[in-house]
């Protein structure tokens, strides 16, 4: 445990018996009649939400879905995609989001590894999952609304969410289910090979939504008659997020592990979900003046576009307390732009994946809190982190030694679908080995270099992309920024960025380049700079790098040094 761990905070965690879907359950029990969701025109307290929820188990149940049986939801973020999910949980089934934009080749691998038997669907994308589902064991398709009756082409077997719920109990089916068993499988990001399927226990899931409101809102999940409450850890005062009091704008995308946990943890804490769609800057801005929201997160790609936006100082951002920064890492310049945008929020980066359900360290949402530039913060609750030697990782390394991050914790998965050779080169004796660079400091402060796949070897030198992008986003006129290498033969990689402009700028790669040499060693320089509209990224928000690499086997176009 740190030096620096939160007063009051407690050393370790309990982690009540129960599974994902009785988070919903105990959010239902807790809060009532408060808001859960709002998507546009619709609203559901967190009693109708748990509602519908429990009418689409039934009828899951009715449509042949059995206990551990996997339902992809093919959906954007919207009130049907919490119904859905909460709904699947609750029948008894595992969940396995799919980025509704995926084209059908993917949907089909998906559907195949999954075994999935029903799914939901929307209107504009089910004709993807149409061309799909042939020959899977798909045997249901739930059409959400808008769509009053299943669009033309739609499979046998589909039907709209309303008849699929009608008549069905509000109250929860019982289920064998228990916290051994799979709640999600969650795809990885596929931003360096095939997506797989990540099996995220009931237990993974519970253990990471009760070590965030212990982290970022100072209270503990507690077990008692009427199947969990929460209690507020004492002395602990002024955390992030108030229960029962919390407003959150969320445009992640709910199929992805950063959005979905965070929701997760959000909902049981009696926050109003607000789902906006799309991710719009200006749009974004309105809706957080207008529900005045007090919790924002996102990704460091979402951010940048935030910043840069007209809207930013005509918006009244005063009801903002949280602004949390995931999924990628977060350049300082870009984090003290957000503490001037938002002076009444405290500002948090955390560090994940989805192997290990969504977070692993953090800075604690509370005002005293010590927290550290660059940093992505402390372990969370019960959490271990290991610096250990890239390659083979025999040798642990000391503090300050950058090499591979291993992460132990009830937050670490059970590994890949139907991949047991990737399982045990990742899983090893309770750890997870994450690809990820970084160091941890003598006070035990985690800091992330970048990905091992990654780091760049020039001269014999080790150079890490995150230190060069950091820089270039301190340049004045970089409004985002990615480095990767590029083969050069005898000597290895070298460094080569990718640079958007701020709005209005232009970018002189000349002199973007003497601004990164003026701050590091020769051999760290960046070689080529590229000015581009926009950075490639996933759903998730992390920057594709493996298409920049395929950019850099074009004709150059830009400046050399």
């Amino acid at each position: 445990m740190s030096a620096y761990w939160p007063a009051g905070m407690p050393a370790t965690l309990d982690y009540p018996e129960l599974t994902a879907g009785e988070l919903l359950t105990t959010a239902a029990r807790l809060y009532g009649d408060r808001t859960a969701v709002v998507d546009g025109p619709e609203r559901l307290t967190f009693a109708q939400l748990h509602a519908r929820a429990a009418a689409f188990a039934h009828a899951a149940r009715d449509a042949g879905v059995r206990d551990g049986d996997a339902v992809l939801l093919h959906l954007p973020n919207s009130v049907w995609f919490l119904v859905g999910y909460y709904g699947a949980l609750l029948a008894g089934a595992s969940v396995t989001p799919a980025n509704p934009l995926q084209p059908a080749p993917a949907l089909r691998a998906q559907l195949l590894d999954t075994r999935a038997v029903l799914a939901v669907s929307h209107p504009a994308h089910v004709a993807a999952l149409r061309a799909a589902a042939p020959d899977s064991a798909l045997r249901t398709i739930v059409v959400v609304p808008p769509a009053d009756h299943p669009p033309d082409g739609t499979p046998a077997g589909a039907v709209t969410l309303a008849g699929f719920v009608a008549g069905r109990p509000a109250a929860a089916p019982g289920t064998a289910v228990t916290p051994d068993d799979v709640a999600h499988i969650a795809y990885t990001g596929g931003t360096t090979g095939d997506p797989k399927g990540v099996r995220v226990l009931h237990r993974n899931v519970v253990a990471n939504v009760v070590q965030m409101t212990a982290w970022r809102a100072a209270h503990l999940l507690v077990a008692d008659r009427g199947g969990a409450r929460l209690r507020p850890i004492p002395g602990v005062l002024d955390a992030g997020v108030s229960p029962g009091n919390a407003v959150t704008v969320s445009v992640a995308p709910l199929f992805h592990a950063h959005a979905l946990i965070n929701v997760n943890f959000l909902l049981l804490c009696g926050t109003t979900v607000v789902l906006p769609g799309r991710f719009d800057p200006g749009l974004l801005l309105a809706d957080v003046e207008r529900h005045r929201a007090t919790y924002v997160t996102g990704s460091p790609a979402m951010w940048h576009a935030l910043l840069d936006s007209p809207e930013l100082g005509a918006r009244d951002l005063s009801s903002v307390r949280v602004v949390s920064s995931g999924a990628a890492p977060m350049d300082p310049a870009t984090l003290e732009a957000l503490a001037a945008a938002f002076p009444d929020a405290m500002v948090s980066e955390g560090y994940g994946l989805t192997e290990a359900t969504c977070l692993v360290t953090a800075a604690p949402l509370l005002r005293g809190a010590r927290r550290k530039p660059g940093s992505v913060g402390l372990p969370i609750f019960d959490t271990a982190v290991q610096v250990r030697s890239p390659g083979d990782g025999a040798a642990v390394l000391g503090p300050d030694e950058p090499g591979e991050l291993w992460v132990r914790g009830p937050q670490v998965t059970a590994g890949y679908l139907n991949r047991p050779e990737a399982t045990a080169e990742q899983f090893a004796g309770g750890w997870l080995r994450t690809g990820d660079i970084g160091h941890v400091d003598a006070e035990g402060f985690v800091f992330i270099s970048g990905r091992t796949k990654d780091m760049l070897i020039y001269k014999g030198y080790n150079v890490y992309p995150r230190e060069l992008e950091d820089i270039l986003h301190g340049h004045r006129d970089v409004g985002a920024a990615a480095v990767v290498g590029r083969p050069v033969p005898d000597v290895g990689e070298e460094p080569v960025a990718f640079v958007v402009p701020r709005q209005g700028a232009v970018i002189d790669p000349e002199a973007v380049m003497a601004f990164v040499a003026e701050r590091v060693p020769p051999y760290k320089k960046v070689r080529a700079v590229h000015v581009v509209d926009a950075l490639p990224t996933s759903p998730a928000g992390k920057i594709l790098k493996a298409e920049l690499r395929a950019r850099l086997a074009q004709p150059p176009t830009t400046v050399r040094s």
